[in-house]
């Protein structure tokens, strides 16, 4: 999964990461020839006394140390910039990727884990490209050009390098080995302690009104625990490392010179041979580092490579036809033929045989007990499901074989949670309709009831609004809600449920501003007081999934004993109060 992600996203920077491995080329070859030049300084011009040699070979030093550094700096600065924007590539493709998901899918991975998914997993993966563009690309090429450096400065002690590399390897190797399966854990526990803390953050009213903050904290503690356990876990073996390169890189030094010394005493080798030998050895042992220090963080970006690829090849089960309809003659019109829904793997279907029609000018309402399938039948209009059976028709045409845009732009959809963007009054009422004037909006604002509220806060239509509308009481952000899909101007109005943190005179004046508004459109009311509803052209009863009864209000009282005892325990609650 790893390479496959580094091949799709990497490809349109091939040009910069050619540049980057130039670079790190010439660099690394730099580096190689200053022990050389600096071994002919030892032997031949201090041994000798000779200061002119000194001087010109230094000059040569300097030379070849400020072309590695130049080359370096590059290096880095194209690596990271590749990093970069293969991070934001990946970032953009999962966003897109989760703007095409359907309910269903949302719900399988859940919110907190795609934001860990988009956050800190494409961070590992781009951290494993700078690194490799500034440490991996340059260690093999150290390697090798060491080796074969070392060798001709001394063959005599080339068994000390066949001895320290395979130890280093070894060692590290295995640290690392027990290092991989904290890695993927730990991915998992930031999961955990994202969702814990989300849930307690947006849930905080609840929280308090049970007084549930010692328990709250306890459950946060628990996968905070969870995640410290693993990363400290994980953080003891990668402390091993360090101590044990630099273990094998003092004993190697200490062989080389034990080793060597007898050699330069023999004189079948010279003091500055020596010096280059040991110094070509410790950067090999450093390239080896390297390599060992990237395959460190490549178990952890191999796991979130997994977590990305899973989201980016996970396909929505809502999707666009392959030649969608652009254009629609009927205006205002919606339909459903038989329609059932069930979830995957459900025992039995959520929706069962749904057919009604809804025409421009007329009001339908759905009413029903909690789970009879109200909402899951609203959010097939606007494809947040897809149908498993029969047809939903917008304007005598299939939703499914509609271009989303034009079918997004028929609808204006109220949902049972009105949520709130960042931002300002104005800025949320134009999240349906971003030409609409100050004019339009105030309109809007007026006949959702909202207008006044509106123009007692700070600013008016550019008051602040808090993410999710915090700042707002909750019958402000329905009537909000209920403004933004007016600024719309759809033909096709959907509320869900839009109306029940309203009082009731609030709701009757609300409902009587609606109607000369949305005359040429149809509008579905989903609705749990009998109160909002009773009005309807038509009112559709729902229980388990099933419409059990179709008609007026009138109608409804004399044939249908669902409705019936509906509006009776409603009277009676009234009553009671």
């Amino acid at each position: 999964m790893l390479i496959r992600l580094l091949r799709t996203y990497l490809r349109p920077y091939t040009t910069i990461l050619g540049a980057v491995v130039a670079l790190q080329l010439v660099a690394t070859i730099a580096n190689l020839y200053l022990p050389s030049l600096n071994a002919d300084i030892i032997d031949k011009g201090v041994a000798k006394g000779d200061t002119g040699y000194i001087l010109t070979t230094g000059g040569w030093m300097l030379l070849v140390t400020l072309v590695q550094i130049a080359c370096a700096i590059a290096a880095v600065y194209f690596g990271a910039r590749a990093a970069m924007s293969f991070g934001r590539d990946v970032r953009s493709a999962i966003f897109h990727q989760v703007g095409t998901f359907s309910t269903r899918e949302v719900s399988l991975f859940g919110a907190p884990s795609l934001i860990t998914r988009n956050t800190n997993d494409v961070q590992q993966v781009q951290m494993l490209v700078v690194m490799t563009c500034t440490m991996l690309v340059a260690a093999p090429i150290m390697c090798v050009g060491g080796i074969i450096m070392a060798l001709r400065q001394d063959v005599g002690l080339s068994w000390l390098m066949v001895v320290c590399i395979p130890v280093l390897v070894a060692a590290i190797g295995l640290i690392i080995t027990r290092m991989v399966p904290l890695f993927r854990a730990m991915q998992a526990r930031i999961d955990l302690v994202n969702r814990v803390l989300r849930e307690q953050l947006s849930g905080i009213r609840v929280v308090r009104a049970f007084v549930r903050e010692r328990d709250e904290t306890r459950r946060f503690a628990t996968a905070n625990r969870e995640l410290t356990g693993t990363a400290l876990g994980a953080g003891r073996l990668m402390v091993l490392i360090f101590p044990t390169v630099m273990l094998i890189l003092n004993t190697s030094s200490v062989a080389v010179l034990w080793f060597g010394a007898g050699r330069v005493d023999s004189g079948q080798m010279q003091i500055g041979a020596l010096t280059a030998f040991l110094m070509y050895l410790m950067l090999i042992l450093t390239s080896v580092m390297m390599a060992t220090f990237m395959a460190i963080m490549i178990p952890r970006a191999a796991v979130c490579a997994e977590r990305i690829t899973e989201v980016l090849d996970t396909k929505s089960s809502v999707t666009p036809p392959p030649k969608p309809i652009r254009e629609l003659r009927a205006h205002g019109e919606l339909q459903f033929r038989d329609v059932g829904f069930r979830y995957p793997g459900a025992a039995a279907p959520v929706l069962n045989n749904i057919s009604f029609r809804s025409t421009a000018g007329r009001t339908t309402a759905i009413i029903g007990s909690t789970g009879a399938g109200k909402t899951t039948l609203i959010s097939l209009v606007s494809r947040l499901f897809d149908a498993t059976s029969g047809t939903v028709e917008v304007d005598g045409v299939d939703v499914r074989e509609l271009d989303p845009d034009l079918l997004w732009s028929r609808i204006g959809l109220v949902p049972q949670k009105p949520y709130l963007f960042t931002g300002t009054v104005a800025s949320n009422l134009r999240y349906g309709n971003p030409q609409a004037t100050d004019e339009e909006l105030w309109q809007a604002l007026e006949i959702a009831q909202a207008r006044g509220f509106v123009e007692a806060m700070p600013g008016a239509i550019e008051a602040p609004i808090a993410q999710g509308g915090t700042n707002v009481s909750g019958g402000q952000r329905q009537r909000l809600a209920i403004a933004r899909a007016l600024v719309r101007k759809p033909e096709i109005f959907l509320f869900d449920d839009s109306f029940s943190a309203l009082d009731l005179a609030t709701d009757a004046r609300l409902r009587a501003a609606l109607r000369p508004h949305t005359a040429q459109a149809a509008v579905v009311i989903v609705g749990q007081r009998v109160s909002t509803i009773q009005d309807a052209d038509q009112i559709i009863v729902l229980e388990d999934g099933t419409i059990v009864g179709l008609g007026t209000h009138d109608e409804l009282l004399e044939n249908c004993p669902t409705y019936l005892e509906i509006v009776q325990s409603q009277l009676a609650a009234e009553a009671a109060a």
